[in-house]
C-alpha cells in the first residue's frame, strides 16, 4: 500500500510530549513497554519449504567461500528429507533470535491514518484532553513508515529470505514487527523502526502541518500549544475538536490564536482586561 500523504500521532498532554513538540522530535520507544503483549513479540514459524527452495538454499550455502568444512559436507551429503529437517531447525532458531534481539534493542514510533478515532483519542490522546500531530510523510523519518498488518494467526516466514539474505532488516523480517492481532485494526497504524530504543529523531519544522486539540482539553493546554506553534511553526494549522451532536464522532474546526497582550494592543479587549 502506498504511503499516505499525511499521518497522525496521538499524544497525551504531558511535559515529555510538549518537549518533543518543542524540539521537533519523535521518540522511538522500546516495544517491550507497549500495551499489546504480542507487539513485536510475535511467535512466527517457518513455512514448509518446497524441494526447489531446499535446492536453492543448498546452492546458496555451497557458494560461500567461508563455509566451515563440516557444514559444507552436511549440505553436500544430506538428502532432501534430512536437509529439510536441518534448515527448518536453523530457520526457526534465526527467527527466535531475531525477535529476542528486536525486543531488547530496537525502537518503534507509531502513527495512524486517522485523526478522529474515538478509541485512539481515548487510549492515546490523553482521554480526549491531549492532542494529535499531523505530519507530511515526504519528510524523514516518515518516509520509511511501514503499514501494520492485522491478522488472526501468527505470521509465517519463507526460508529463502530468512537464510539467503545478507541484510539484517529484510522486508519479510521487518514485516514481523508490523503484524498485530485483528483486535487492533481500529488503529490503522503505520510505524517507523529505529536501530536503538530510547532515541529521539528530529524532523524538519515543515513536516508538521497541523495540531488537532482534543475536545476536552482546557484553554491552558490550548494556549501552550498555540504559543509553541506561533514561535516555531507558523505554517502549522491549529484545529479545535468538539463532540458532534449528530453522531458519535469528534469534529475539528480551524482556529487561530492571538496572545493576550497582542489582542489588547489591537484594541480587541477592554482596556481594563
Amino acid at each position: 500500500m502506498p504511503l499516505p500523504t499525511r499521518l497522525y500521532k496521538y499524544e497525551a498532554f504531558t511535559a515529555q510530549a510538549l518537549e518533543n513538540l518543542k524540539n521537533h522530535s519523535v521518540y522511538f520507544a522500546s516495544p517491550s513497554g507497549f500495551n499489546d503483549p504480542y507487539d513485536c513479540a510475535v511467535s512466527p514459524s517457518v513455512k514448509e519449504p518446497s524441494d526447489a527452495d531446499l535446492q536453492r538454499i543448498r546452492k546458496h550455502y555451497l557458494a560461500k567461500d567461508d563455509l566451515p568444512e563440516e557444514v559444507r559436507t552436511q549440505f553436500e551429503r544430506l538428502d532432501l528429507a534430512g536437509l529439510r529437517i536441518m534448515l527448518l531447525r536453523q530457520g526457526q532458531s534465526v527467527l527466535d533470535d531475531a525477535v529476542k534481539d528486536f525486543l531488547s534493542r530496537r525502537g518503534v514510533t507509531c502513527f495512524s491514518e486517522r485523526n478522529d478515532s474515538l478509541l485512539m483519542w481515548g487510549h492515546y490522546g490523553g482521554r480526549f484532553k491531549g492532542f494529535c500531530l499531523e505530519f507530511r510523510t515526504e519528510h524523514p523519518p516518515l518516509t520509511k513508515a511501514r503499514k501494520v498488518r492485522y491478522a488472526a494467526e501468527m505470521p509465517q516466514v519463507d526460508l529463502i529470505p530468512l537464510l539467503c539474505s545478507d541484510q539484517e532488516d529484510s522486508a519479510e523480517i521487518l514485516d514481523l514487527y508490523c503484524t498485530k492481532a485483528l483486535d487492533w485494526h481500529y488503529e490503522q497504524e503505520w510505524r517507523c523502526i529505529h536501530d536503538k530504543a530510547g532515541t529521539r529523531y528530529t524532523y524538519p519544522a515543515e513536516a508538521l502541518t497541523g495540531i488537532f486539540i482534543g475536545p476536552d482539553a482546557g484553554f491552558a493546554s490550548f494556549e501552550i500549544l498555540a504559543l509553541i506553534v506561533m514561535n516555531q511553526n507558523p505554517q502549522t494549522q491549529l484545529w479545535q475538536g468538539r463532540r458532534s451532536k449528530s453522531d458519535f464522532s469528534v469534529v475539528f474546526e480551524p482556529v487561530t490564536y492571538t496572545p493576550h497582550l497582542e489582542a489588547k494592543r489591537r484594541g480587541l479587549l477592554p482596556k481594563d482586561a
